[in-house]
């Protein structure tokens, strides 16, 4: 009777030892489903490209797996649409149940998705979009920012503009979530530096009419215009500008994706304009020439900082989902992996925050023929205040 009770205990005991180790072998046998929710149409179509890029090539460099495991991806066109975004994302978590989600450009697309992601507790990590209450009043164990707070750039320039004696400013960017950060982080570094703000120009998005407001800059007479804009829109704005013979009179400053990805198509126009990121075409450092060479191989094209953002989060998950031998449910040792790491990035090593948003570095760079080229550090370690983030 002994025995058999001995014997019934062992097998109950092998029976459960078995069922605790099936979801890491489960996951280690099934592929990893991760889904690419970036804009593909539209005016921010070249940045999903260029974030996708980067994401396959550190994927490849990665053998072809994440934490030891294939990758299925998934892909959804998220249009830059806020109004579609919800529906978007629940095709990747609801239809095809994808494990992680990587996306996106716009960031009122970017809040709709976190929402989701916090309230089916998936993996998202963001390879783009800054809005700034990502990673402070939304902030949750599963969500992951590569990029930037809106806040971060805006506020690098604010410190430079300030350092450089400009007194008189005038603000012009898109009227969404992007555009008002930016320029509020600005604002708070300007203005602490003893500058005055005299006037906050905006168009909704994406909006390309800009000459009744260039018109309003001519009238204004500032020493300088601060300014955000992204993709085609930063294209017009910027040869619009220079069109309206102001670039000679009034110095056009802005958040580095003014000149990101936007050199070719602006050409002459955007010749000796700085900006701030925290990204440049002349890093000249190991990691960044060794990424700048694989990039140009495989793609026949030259990495910008949405590469470099795509690539990273694809790091960011490496270094979690091996900490965990690919099982992404267990989610508290990922995110503790993650923030314990220094990711190895071409834009320089950086670290996660508390909130998960990058404490990096941020450039001054100034347009020198086709290259965001590093004339100097605007800030150094930048860290997001990430207002509001309760984790």
């Amino acid at each position: 009777m002994i025995q058999r009770t001995l014997g019934t205990t062992l097998t109950a005991l092998a029976a459960a030892t078995l069922l605790l180790a099936a979801p890491a072998a489960h996951a280690q046998g099934q592929k990893l489903k991760v889904g690419l929710m970036l804009p593909y149409t539209g005016t921010f179509a070249a940045l999903g490209t260029a974030i996708e890029n980067g994401f396959r090539l550190q994927l490849a460099e990665q053998g072809g797996k994440i934490g030891g495991r294939e990758v299925e991806f998934f892909k959804v066109d998220d249009e830059s649409d806020p109004s579609k975004a919800t529906e978007n994302v629940n095709k990747l978590i609801k239809r095809d149940g994808v494990d992680v989600i990587i996306g996106s450009v716009h960031s009122g697309v970017a809040m709709a998705m976190a929402k989701a992601a916090k309230d089916n507790n998936v993996l998202l990590i963001v390879p783009n979009a800054g809005a700034d209450a990502v990673t402070g009043p939304m902030c949750a164990p599963n969500i992951f920012r590569s990029s930037f707070s809106n806040w971060q750039p805006g506020f690098a320039m604010g410190e430079v503009m300030a350092k450089k004696g400009h007194k008189r400013v005038v603000t012009i960017t898109w009227k969404y979530a992007a555009g008002d950060e930016s320029v509020k982080g600005f604002k708070e570094a300007f203005t602490k530096g003893g500058g005055e703000v005299i006037k906050d120009l905006t168009l909704p998005f994406p909006n390309v009419e800009f000459q009744a407001l260039l018109t309003e800059i001519a009238a204004a007479k500032p020493d300088a215009v601060f300014t955000f804009f992204a993709g085609g829109g930063a294209v017009k704005f910027v040869k619009d500008y220079d069109a309206a013979g102001l670039k000679k009179t009034i110095p056009l400053y802005g958040s580095g994706f003014l000149t990101d990805g936007t050199l070719e198509a602006q050409g002459a126009s955007a010749e000796g304009l700085f900006t701030a990121l925290h990204y440049g075409d002349s890093l000249n450092t190991p990691r960044d020439n060794a990424f700048r060479l694989a990039y140009a191989k495989t793609y026949k094209l030259q990495p910008d900082v949405y590469a470099v953002q795509g690539y990273d989060a694809a790091q960011i998950l490496g270094v979690g989902l091996n900490a965990v031998k690919g099982d992404v449910s267990k989610k508290a040792e990922f995110a503790a992996a993650v923030q314990k790491a220094k990711i190895d990035s071409p834009r320089g090593p950086f670290m996660l925050s508390k909130a998960h948003n990058p404490v990096q570095d941020f450039y001054l760079r100034q347009v020198v023929g086709k290259e965001n080229k590093v004339v100097g550090v605007a800030s150094k370690a930048l860290t997001d205040p990430a207002r509001g983030c309760k984790m």
